[in-house]
């Protein structure tokens, strides 16, 4: 048993920072380096950054090669941004120093689908330096995704699958609010929609291929729709105030479809304070097959602490890969890592 496994943040936003206090959690697990894009964090104790109350006499770096020169992490957690071109080259950097990766990015968690090219070259560098790779989260890499696949199991049959997520935007940054089009007028939101600053949810494509390609099904394409939730009263985050006919989110659907079918159909309402619109949060999948699987709960299973453990606890199924690239539908199943994270590594 190795005496401890280092590991390196990458990220100080909202996400990093929950990522590291679970792993300041973990026994067996040693928090030994941070990375900011940010100029203004460079020289900041981690502890100050991520608002943790105290010190931990790390200090965030700006310069990725010369934080991993230093830290000599055996894993990294990317939490930097949401797409493949965006995380490539952070990725790329710390696989050819030997370092395991595992990013929360977004497109990561399928990046072969819709960059099958970029995606074969990171799996052969990840072989070359012999260190795994993983993309993972909460949506997409679990709800909508991994979880489905997963009762598709007890099916001899699968005609159709729906997965629906309800989810509140009222704990996000600015970022996400943003790609949500939150706090825009009707009109405004439209022509996000159209220049590309309004994006909904980013991960549908990668979720319905993993499901795809688990399920041996070719499919013909994906259709995507994104409408604004328009908000009847006034709503308010520490991030936002939303008026009273401004957009208070987005509902985002895709469909997938096989031999002109509709086969996949995933929705995604997300708005701050769906409660004051009457609206419940909660997860759901239906598959209609045989037998037929249905699996619903109240409320959401939160995204930011559900993709915060999710990151953590995938540390040993990462490092017990061979080496490569790999979806969360390829690893074995997450679960809570409660002992100690050095003894789930051979």
């Amino acid at each position: 048993m190795r005496d401890v496994i280092r590991v390196l943040i990458l990220g100080t936003g909202q996400m990093g920072s929950g990522i590291a206090r679970v792993v300041l959690e973990k026994q067996g697990l040693q928090l030994v380096g941070a990375y900011a894009r940010r100029a203004e964090r460079a020289g900041m104790d981690l502890g100050q950054a991520i608002a943790l109350g105290h010190d931990l006499g790390i200090p965030v770096g700006g310069n990725l090669s010369s934080v991993t020169e230093q830290a000599r992490p055996h894993v990294a957690i990317q939490a930097t941004c949401s797409r493949l071109n965006d995380a490539i080259d952070e990725i790329t950097v710390l696989v050819k120093r030997g370092i395991h990766v595992i990013s929360i990015a977004e497109e990561m968690a399928y990046p072969s689908a819709e960059a099958p090219l970029l995606a074969e070259e990171l799996h052969r560098l990840a072989i070359d330096h012999a260190v795994s790779v993983l993309g993972t989260g909460i949506n997409p890499g679990f709800m909508l995704d991994l979880l489905v696949i997963t009762l598709s199991g007890v099916c001899s049959d699968v005609r159709t699958i729906t997965a629906r997520r309800v989810n509140d935007l009222s704990p996000y940054g600015p970022t996400v609010l943003e790609n949500q089009g939150v706090g825009l007028t009707p009109a405004a939101f439209e022509q996000g929609l159209n220049d590309g600053t309004v994006v909904g949810h980013i991960g549908f494509v990668q979720s319905i291929r993993m499901i795809a390609s688990a399920l041996g099904w070719e499919l013909d394409h994906i259709e995507q729709t994104r409408a604004p939730i328009v908000s009847q009263i006034a709503r308010e985050t520490p991030a936002i105030l939303i008026e009273p006919g401004q957009v208070a989110g987005c509902l985002h659907t895709a469909t997938a479809y096989r031999h002109d079918k509709a086969v996949i159909t995933l929705v995604h309402p997300q708005q701050v304070d769906p409660q004051l619109d009457g609206l419940e949060t909660g997860d759901s999948i239906e598959i209609i097959g045989t037998p037929g699987v249905r699996l619903a709960g109240t409320p959401e299973i939160p995204g930011g602490q559900g993709t915060a453990a999710l990151a953590v606890n995938m540390i040993p199924r990462v490092l017990n890969a061979t080496p490569g690239l790999y979806s969360m539908a390829d690893l074995p199943v997450p679960a809570a890592m409660l002992g100690d994270a050095r003894k789930l590594v051979r």
